[in-house]
């Protein structure tokens, strides 16, 4: 009688669409959690200019639209608000020269609305402005 060795193979095999869905939520997770820069949600119609330069968005932004609207970063101020606004603004140990204003004005705003406001940035102590315009 003949006794034959029966060898038992073990094959294992690994199953990785779990992983694969565990990763794929993963992603999903951190690219809905991930913080944008947000911009404010008005609608400007930004002055042309064949020299405008790109620059990066930090520091404050002052907006105003042409129905008389002005925003300080995202929150709505008036003339009035504005200096106290630019007085309160935290400057994190810089002087208020070095802070970087952009002024944000829709083409039909006037040149006195952007006067008074250059005006009330001047009398707070800011003096870095930059003008916000679409390159032609």
């Amino acid at each position: 009688m003949q006794l034959h060795a029966h060898r038992r193979t073990v094959t294992s095999n690994i199953d990785m669409t779990p992983m694969i869905d565990v990763v794929f939520q993963l992603i999903l997770f951190f690219l809905v959690s991930t913080t944008f820069a947000v911009m404010p949600g008005i609608s400007l119609n930004l002055p042309s200019s064949s020299t405008a330069q790109s620059t990066t968005m930090s520091g404050i932004t002052i907006t105003a639209d042409k129905d008389g609207g002005l925003w300080f970063n995202d929150t709505a101020v008036t003339f009035e608000t504005l200096g106290g606004e630019l007085a309160a603004y935290d400057t994190k140990d810089k002087k208020r020269e070095e802070i970087p204003i952009t002024l944000e004005a829709d083409s039909e705003v006037t040149n006195g609305t952007i006067v008074q406001i250059f005006d009330v940035i001047r009398e707070i102590g800011f003096s870095a402005v930059d003008l916000r315009t679409k390159q032609k």
